[in-house]
């Protein structure tokens, strides 16, 4: 585990992330990555995958279509 610190960037605060990381996760300037929240509370940070959006996409779809039906199978 490393500790990373947050830096200003612009108007923004931006995490620099080591260049060890960058090649693993096989990522660059300008590419996409995922901030997702877990099942455990934490965070995970993964790299674009199309076919994952791909996926995401069609969920959304399908949420947006069928609202009221997912509404109440939340119950």
């Amino acid at each position: 585990m490393s500790a990373l610190k947050l830096t200003q960037i612009g108007n923004s605060v931006g995490l620099i992330l080591p260049k060890e990381v960058l090649a693993k996760m096989n990522v660059g300037k300008g590419d996409t990555v995922y901030l997702t929240e877990s099942a455990s509370g934490g965070f995970n940070l993964t790299p674009y995958d199309d076919e994952f959006e791909r996926q995401m996409e069609a969920a959304r779809r399908i949420m947006k279509k069928r609202r009221n039906v997912l509404r109440e199978l939340a119950k």
